[in-house]
This record gives structure tokens, C-alpha cells and sequence, in this order.
């Protein structure tokens, strides 16, 4: 928890002062950059407090160099500096959910049992777009594969969900037969 809030905090000042400097497009891109760089032994390089902050900065310089603006190199200078690099990743996500707030765009993920079609997902976020909590806000909708739910949709909102799943209506059933007080209990 600890983590989340140290990386909140960094992720609002870089998201202020993108914005106040009117780079926030630039920073965003720097943002999805980083984060979408996936490398496994430079993301363990980061992370790992064996290895010095100012090495770590370099090899983020070298890493990134030119391709970044100089706030966001700057920013990220300060985080290796102050001992912050375990945050890292949650310094980006909270940063991306700052940014899409701004934007007023609301990211759903509508999990089913089988593919989605595309008519089926875009019928979903017009749907979603259509909630009065919604006006005005643009809806990405994600979708996921996941067999085990057997039928129906699980959606998640934020912080709310969904489940219209056979799973878990089979789940209330099991619980109403073993709970079921008109029964007589046998000895």
C-alpha cells in the first residue's frame, strides 16, 4: 500500500507539471514508452536494490536517451535519485490513470466464456456510454477469454462489477441447497 501512494504522489507531480507546461501529450508518450518497454532483465535491473541508484539512472539514459522529453528524463532522474525506482511501474499506471481521467475516457473489461464479437463488444460500450455516471465519457472496452465462467459476461468498471456468469449462478444455486431452511435436518 506504502508503494501505491509514494507512487501516486510522483505520478501527480509529473502529471501537473506536464500539464502546466502543456506537454502532456509528450509526457503520455514518454509514459506508454517506458512502460511498454518489457524487458525482463532491465525492468529486474530497476527494481533490484543491489544495484546503485546513480547506475540506474544511467542506464535509463542510455536506455532511453533522445527518445524522451526532458521533463520526463528529468522526472525519472529525481525517482532514481530519491531511492523510488521500486515504484516504477506504479508510478506509470498511476500516471496513465490520471491521464485518462483527464481525457474522460473510463476503460471496461468484458470477460466471457468464448470470443466476443465485435458486434457484441461495441453494443456493450454504447450501452456503458449510455449510463447517466458516464456522460460525456468515452468507454474502451477490453475483452477476455476466461472458459471457467461457462457462459454469460463478467464486466468490470472500475471499481464495480458484473457478474451475469453461469459460474456464478451456479455458485448462488450450490449455496441455496446447502443453506436451504425448509428442509428438515436429518440426524
Amino acid at each position: 500500500m506504502r508503494q501505491y501512494k509514494v507512487a501516486h504522489r510522483y505520478a501527480k507531480a509529473l502529471f501537473q507539471l506536464a500539464l502546466e507546461g502543456g506537454s502532456l501529450e509528450a509526457v503520455h508518450s514518454d509514459m506508454q514508452l517506458i512502460g511498454g518497454l518489457g524487458h525482463a532483465e532491465f525492468s529486474r535491473m530497476m527494481v533490484s536494490p543491489i544495484i546503485k541508484s546513480d547506475a540506474k539512472a544511467k542506464a535509463f539514459a542510455t536506455v532511453f536517451g533522445n527518445r524522451i522529453s526532458p521533463l520526463t528524463a528529468s522526472f525519472f532522474n529525481l525517482v532514481f535519485r530519491k531511492g523510488r525506482s521500486l515504484s516504477l511501474s506504479e508510478i506509470q499506471a498511476s500516471f496513465e490513470a490520471m491521464y485518462l481521467d483527464y481525457k474522460g475516457v473510463v476503460v471496461a473489461e468484458l470477460t466471457t466464456a468464448l470470443p466476443a464479437s465485435d458486434a457484441v463488444k461495441e453494443d456493450m460500450r454504447r450501452r456503458l456510454e449510455a449510463l447517466p455516471q458516464m456522460a460525456g465519457k468515452k468507454v474502451i472496452l477490453h475483452d477476455r477469454v476466461d472458459p471457467s465462467i461457462i457462459g454469460g459476461y463478467v464486466l468490470q468498471l472500475g471499481d464495480h462489477s458484473l457478474d451475469a456468469s453461469i459460474r456464478r449462478d451456479l455458485r448462488t444455486i450450490q449455496t441455496q441447497f446447502v443453506e436451504n431452511m425448509y428442509v428438515q435436518n436429518i440426524r
